[in-house]
This record gives structure tokens, C-alpha cells and sequence, in this order.
């Protein structure tokens, strides 16, 4: 019931932030669960490689180059998706900042215990 939750909040800011950033845009909602769906996917299995690959320039960069990972990780998810694009990489770097701030305070808003 957890991932369900966390998932809506997640569309539901996806496709919040792309009537508010100019450089995304996703074509409906049913756009953005699909989104979700497939970064929740890319989360799971690809960041983990690639935060490993990364871990000197993450190291060097004091974790700031982890940030650069999640935008790529939000571009990739978007070439995944049909509906959605994203103009550039600046755009997906505000866009994954934006949404990983808005669905951290949300999720532990709704459930505060976890």
C-alpha cells in the first residue's frame, strides 16, 4: 500500500511541476503514473550501477555529482516515455531537484512513522 501511495504522490508532483517548469512536459496524467512507474524501475536497478561508477567524481565533488545522476536518471526515464519530454539537461537537473525535495516532504508528511 506504501509503494501505491508513494507512487501517486510521485505522479501527482510530476505533473504539478510541469505546469510550473516551463521545459517539461508530459501530455495527461495517466502520462505521469507511467513516469512514476518507470523511475520508481530506474531507481531500483539503474542508479545503484551508476552511483558506483560515479563514486570518485561523488567523492570529489563532496555528493554534489549526485544530483547530476538523478537528473540523468529523470532523462532517462523520459525517453522511456511516450508524452513526455524534457527540453534539456539544466531542465531535468531543476525538475529531479524539484521533485525528489516535494515527494521527500510529502511522503513524510502522509506517513510520518516511516
Amino acid at each position: 500500500m506504501n509503494l501505491i501511495i508513494r507512487l501517486l504522490v510521485t505522479a501527482i508532483v510530476a505533473f504539478l511541476l510541469t505546469k510550473v517548469l516551463t521545459g517539461v512536459h508530459i501530455d495527461g496524467f495517466s502520462t505521469a503514473l507511467i513516469f512514476a512507474l518507470i523511475l520508481g524501475l530506474l531507481n531500483l536497478i539503474v542508479t545503484p550501477i551508476l552511483k558506483i561508477l560515479g563514486l570518485p567524481l561523488t567523492i570529489l565533488t563532496l555528493g554534489l555529482f549526485s544530483l547530476v545522476i538523478n537528473a540523468l536518471v529523470v532523462l532517462l526515464a523520459a525517453k522511456f516515455v511516450s508524452g513526455m519530454s524534457i527540453d534539456g539537461f539544466g531542465w531535468a537537473f531543476i525538475f529531479s531537484i524539484a521533485l525528489s525535495l516535494i515527494t521527500s516532504l510529502l511522503s513524510s508528511i502522509i506517513s510520518p512513522g516511516k
